[in-house]
């Protein structure tokens, strides 16, 4: 695949995203408004990038799992004869049609083919199981939705299927989680070609919470935890995650909640799946990480704001979570 990257003032990159029938609406129209975003940042004097649509369909009708209906550029066969230039960046979407994509040869065979010519390849979502059907994730790691990640191995076993992070690349292959994942994806993809403040700069338009990197996983310990079914342990869970700092043993939170530690204990591993302390130390690793992605502190600090004793317990801890260290997670992605 062609390895320069275009200049600012080159022709727009050409964005391809084929979409299946039905597709997931969010998959098609989540990653073309970021890219569409980018073209309208500040300072800019030309778009950096010219978005289509593409459908699996031959009348150019891209049905949605919600019942909107877009109108794509062409039929993915016909998309060609539509641009000013080459494809740069191909993008496969997922969404129920996913598995008639799949089993469909000749679009199979479309997407194999044009793997030579383009800059970059990848799937959002479901459309993994499209883009495994071509082989040309063999041998590669490769995510998809949490809710298919154990289809997907299974019906590729050789395919290194990963269901943790929200985006993967390896190599020229990018695949992404479900639904919002793919505007990270869009995101990290915009930082390649424009760099980071670019990429910031439309999360911030978008206003997206938090840009996050592709390691990240696709529940976060917050999300996690809604699952409790005692409003109580909710609503105390909440107040966990913005009093990290604090003494979170559980005598400290059983009394929060009108209960003996005991009982607090066995309520809360019973409708949380794990014993307060492992859940605390997750939201501390978790808080941890987005400090070391943003913020400039020492070790120690960022372990003291995050409630670690000091900076050698948040290693012990960031290495039991995260399998690394905080100064190598922070040497890999911080922006």
């Amino acid at each position: 695949m062609p390895a320069s990257l275009p200049l600012p003032d080159d022709p727009p990159r050409i964005v391809v995203i084929v979409a299946p029938d039905p597709a997931q609406e969010l998959d098609v129209t989540g990653p073309s408004a970021v890219f569409g975003h980018a073209n309208r940042l500040e300072g800019r004097t030309a778009p950096a990038y010219d978005i289509r649509v593409a459908s699996a369909r031959d009348d150019a009708v891209v049905r949605t799992e919600s019942g909107i209906r877009l109108l794509a550029d062409a039929p993915y066969h016909r998309i060609g004869e539509m641009l000013p230039g080459p494809i740069d960046t191909l993008l496969i979407a997922g969404g129920a049609g996913h598995r008639a994509a799949a089993e469909d040869a000749r679009l199979v065979d479309w997407i194999r083919a044009q793997a030579p010519r383009v800059r970059r390849l990848g799937a959002v979502c479901t459309g993994a199981f499209v883009l495994a059907r071509t082989g040309l994730l063999d041998a590669r790691r490769a995510t998809t939705h949490w809710r298919h990640a154990a289809r997907l191995a299974a019906q590729h076993p050789q395919v290194e299927v990963d269901p943790d992070p929200i985006w993967i690349r390896a190599g020229e292959l990018y695949t992404s989680a479900g639904v919002t994942a793919g505007m990270d994806l869009a995101l990290s993809l915009v930082q390649e070609d424009l760099g980071h403040a670019a990429s910031l700069a439309v999360a911030r338009e978008l206003v997206l919470f938090l840009q996050r990197p592709g390691n990240q996983a696709q529940f976060s310990t917050l999300l996690q935890a809604q699952s409790a079914q005692n409003p109580e342990l909710r609503e105390l869970q909440g107040w966990m995650a913005q009093h990290l700092a604090r003494d979170l043993s559980v005598p400290v939170l059983a009394e929060r909640v009108a209960m003996s530690p005991r009982n607090f204990a066995r309520v809360f591993a019973r409708q949380v799946g794990e014993t307060p302390a492992r859940y605390v130390e997750r939201l501390r690793v978790e808080a941890a990480r987005r400090l070391l992605e943003k913020d400039g502190r020492r070790l120690e600090g960022i372990a003291r704001a995050t409630g670690f004793t000091n900076a050698d317990v948040m290693r012990q801890a960031f290495q039991r979570h995260m399998q690394t260290t905080p100064e190598r997670y922070r040497a890999a992605f911080r922006a």
